[in-house]
């Protein structure tokens, strides 16, 4: 059976049990801020448990895209080494809330396996929960009641909380699951043992197909439960697993999934799947990756160094260095899958097709930056190997790793492999020690501790409904409220019965304002609004001294109409390039607060000067036009809403101005590139364009009084120009005539050993350092530290260069055979150098350099450097 007709098989079974067919969600979720990707199949549904929102339906069917490459739900670690674990899967589900439950959810998992799979009785074991006294949990006797109306008892199989009490996360909805394994071994295996001691086991070919989660308790954040008014049922079964069982496989991998990309592979490399175990394991991996960045570059998530798109890197590098490593690929080659992959899931999902040549454009990229790059990591990490062997610990330190990685872009995954292959293993508390380091230096990965809500008002009918669109205050009272804490703060969050505070949600920046008790004697200020499990949440110091009263709650207007006008201005810029640039600008991110509004697009080209012109133009022309906003009411209903301003009309439900006149005036101050194929324009509207005009009038002014206030400014600015590049070039000649000077002085130091011809074992043996200061201009120096180092073999450089009192830079340059047959590193010593005085270091093995904010010390740190070099036991000529 193929897979397509699995998937439909499934969906149609539910569809005449009574359930609505819904489509995949995006796997990349926009406003889930606990996490990155869709990681399970309930994720789409998560405030329906909550009790957040209202089900539209109360029996529902999908097959969701799902990712598990961050937190507790990671398994990228296991893909490609076993046979049945991945990055992006398929989740097939159906679902009740607050309809039928564990009878039905067994029954018709059973019909469904035994009867329209027609997949062998004997074959499948159940698990159930058999309880937890420390919780006071009972075992789940009525799901086990059930099964041994279908099964023997032998078949049934009790399991602790670890693997049969699904809980949503720290708190929140959970309940007891119980799951449904197949024993895929041959006979003779399983005359051997019996696979009731096998289950949960890591077994490749006795693996769970599906579970089924029974939803009845709350989880609070002291660990204890309560029942839940509704109970749901929530199931989930792995397309690529059932798809090997229906399909007689060993493994997905050798599915009509996989197994296409893996012909294609196969074609690209010319070797042979199923030969050798790590091309196997590299196959796999890069058949699994290219579907997991595809989709998510499909979706608008181009790879990037921070957040979700630093995730989606981490998954390609992965695939690139098993190719690198195991298939010696040392060529891009891993986009050619794009278009495999787009022949086989194209009609199911559109926008693989639809955008096609925009993944292989990035991926190829991708894979070019990464390529240039790897080299080095490999050489430095084959000299870490070397000196490890010769150690008797034999774990490499997690400094160095980390160093391959921050550096170099060096997978963590690849530096394991290559450890492992020659007997050594990595620190990895010690990589993760560094790491957390790095994240303090840039201000993330702080945690947040949420504790209980504490409710105030139950059964509320008006479920914290939005107002905002047409109010600015109103009166209402506090539904629910909970204390949060930080590594810098502590706050409250405050759920109100309804709201005018428009959430931060799609670039929008979220309102503030203030809480106002009856008599205006308590005013405490909402600092943030923000969206959070579909709740509108509103952020202060302190809750209200009698929070069971009703209160007004007030919208800082001045900052709404400021944001409302950028968000109005975003609109019309995007009309704007997609009427100039064509139909492929395609909207990839914004900031919208009340100061500026940022806005990137997909477009493959640097915009003119006369472009950007024109877009700003056409901007402003629509401005001046005073278009009235027109919005589809049925929209708003259906928790949308349609907006028109003229010709430009998109589905938002952000805030907006009435009339585009309200925004006055649009300027555009940037366009830039952000990444592969992402352009990004930002502007200001309205005041904030008068201020910056005067500001420029202001500086011109002061450029008029600074040129003597001349007929032509323009006309004097270029004379000037002119004058200063004739200077520049007799400079440029003095300066070259002192660096010859320099070079002539240091080459002489090593002169006699230049005067024969120098052996591979002498490069090695006779190591040369210079340290050096001068005061030639930088650009001189760093031309005399790259000759030095490409005519000197065995050199080690570093050249101080003082170019005035307060800019010193320090350069150092290393010859390639010190690189090559002893893994040095340039960049390594002016590490090292940072440790000593504080400078902004940054370069390659070959060359380095580093900026001194500070002279004190310098002379101590020079010192210490020497004695570095000479202390890793080289013999200086």
């Amino acid at each position: 059976m193929k897979s397509i007709e699995v998937r439909k098989n499934f969906l149609k079974f539910f569809q005449k049990k009574i359930h609505k067919i819904i489509p995949s969600v995006p796997i990349v979720l926009k406003d889930d801020p606990s996490l990155f990707f869709v990681n399970a199949g309930m994720n789409p549904f998560k405030n329906y448990f909550l009790g957040n929102e209202k089900p539209p339906y109360t029996r529902i069917v999908d097959s969701q895209k799902c990712l598990r490459v961050t937190g507790k739900h990671n398994d990228i670690d296991d893909v490609g080494n076993d046979t049945y674990h991945h990055t992006m899967f398929e989740m097939l589900g159906n679902w009740s809330f607050g309809d039928y439950f564990k009878k039905e959810a067994i029954s018709w998992a059973w019909e469904l396996l035994t009867e329209k799979y027609k997949i062998s009785e004997e074959n499948l074991y159940v698990t159930f929960f058999n309880g937890e006294p420390n919780l006071n949990l009972p075992a789940d006797e009525e799901s086990y009641n059930y099964w041994r109306e279908i099964l023997n008892k032998n078949r049934i199989i009790p399991f602790g909380k670890k693997d049969n009490f699904w809980e949503m996360g720290f708190t929140g909805p959970c309940g007891p699951c119980s799951e449904i394994h197949i024993d895929l071994r041959n006979h003779k295996e399983k005359a051997k043992k019996p696979a009731s001691k096998l289950i949960n086991k890591g077994h490749p070919h006795v693996i769970e197909i599906w579970n089924l989660v029974f939803i009845e308790f709350f989880l609070k954040s002291d660990n204890s439960l309560y029942r839940l008014p509704d109970r749901h049922i929530d199931t989930g079964m792995g397309l690529e697993r059932l798809c090997r069982i229906l399909q007689k496989k060993s493994s997905n991998y050798e599915t009509d999934l996989f197994l296409p990309l893996i012909r294609k592979i196969e074609k690209c490399i010319g070797k042979k799947y199923g030969e050798d175990k790590n091309i196997d394991i590299s196959m796999q991996v890069l058949a699994d990756h290219i579907r997991a960045v595809s989709f998510a570059i499909s979706e608008g998530q181009n790879p990037s160094n921070t957040g979700v798109g630093y995730v989606i890197r981490r998954i390609l590098r992965r695939a690139l260095g098993f190719s690198f490593r195991f298939l010696d690929k040392k060529q891009a080659f891993i986009y050619k899958l794009v278009d495999t992959l787009s022949d086989e899931m194209g009609e199911i999902y559109p926008d693989i097709f639809r955008h096609k040549a925009s993944i292989k454009k990035i991926v190829k990229e991708e894979e070019n930056i990464f390529l240039k790059t790897i080299n080095q990591g490999i050489i430095r990490m084959n000299h870490l190997i070397k000196e490890y062997k010769n150690k008797k610990e034999k774990l490499i330190d997690g400094v160095h790793i980390f160093e391959l990685y921050d550096t170099y872009g060096f997978p963590l995954d690849f530096s394991r492999i290559l450890a492992r292959e020659n007997d050594l293993k990595i620190d990895k508390d010690g990589f993760e020690k560094e790491m957390l380091k790095q994240k303090k230096r840039s201000k993330k990965g702080e945690y947040t501790e949420k504790f209980d809500w504490i409710v105030l008002l139950e059964n509320s009918q008006k479920e914290n409904c939005f107002l905002g669109y047409d109010q600015l205050e109103i009166e209402t009272k506090i539904r629910k409220f909970r204390k949060m804490e930080d590594s810098s703060e502590k706050y409250f969050q405050i759920v109100f019965d309804q709201t005018p505070f428009y959430p931060e949600v799609n670039g929008q920046l979220g309102d503030t304002g203030w809480i106002l008790n009856s008599n205006y004697e308590e005013k405490i200020h909402i600092f943030k609004t923000k969206k959070e499990e579909n709740l509108i949440v509103h952020l202060v110091k302190n809750i209200p001294l009698h929070p069971l009263k009703f209160f007004k709650i007030r919208v800082d207007a001045i900052r709404r109409r400021k944001i409302e006008k950028n968000h109005t201005a975003i609109h019309l810029l995007h009309y704007a390039l997609s009427e100039i640039l064509g139909i492929g600008v395609r909207q990839k991110g914004s900031y919208i607060g009340p100061d500026r509004l940022r806005f990137d697009f997909s477009h493959s080209e640097k915009l003119s000067v006369s472009t950007i012109d024109f877009v700003e133009d056409s901007v402003n022309k629509m401005i001046q036009e005073k278009l009235t906003i027109e919005e589809k009411k049925e929209a708003r209903r259906e928790g949308g809403r349609c907006i028109r301003f003229g010709n430009s009309v998109e589905l938002c439900s952000g805030t907006h101005v009435s009339n585009t006149e309200h925004i006055e005036y649009f300027k555009i101050l940037s366009e830039s590139s952000i990444s592969s194929g992402i352009r990004r324009i930002e502007a200001i509207t309205s005041i904030e364009v008068v201020r910056y005009l005067k500001n420029i009038c202001k500086k011109y002014n002061v450029l008029l009084e600074v040129l003597n206030f001349p007929n032509d400014p323009i006309k004097k600015i270029k004379n000037l120009l002119d004058e200063n590049k004739i200077f520049k070039s007799q400079l440029k000649n003095i300066s070259g005539q002192k660096m010859n000077f320099l070079k002539k002085k240091l080459y002489s130091r090593f002169s006699k050993k230049f005067s024969k011809k120098v052996s591979k074992k002498e490069r090695l043996e006779y190591l040369k350092l210079i340290v050096e200061k001068t005061d030639l201009n930088t650009d001189s120096v760093k031309k005399l530290a790259l000759e030095l180092r490409r005519e000197i073999p065995s050199l080690i450089i570093i050249l101080v260069c003082f170019h005035s009192k307060k800019k010193v830079v320090i350069f150092s340059a290393i010859s390639d055979n010190l690189i090559h047959y002893r893994g040095m590193s340039a960049s390594a010593i002016v590490q090292y150098l940072a440790t000593n005085i504080r400078v902004k270091f940054g370069g390659k093995s070959f060359f380095a350099e580093a900026k001194v904010d500070n002279l004190e010390g310098l002379e101590e740190a020079l010192r210490k450097a020497k004695l570095f070099i000479n202390s890793m036991n080289y013999s200086f000529s």
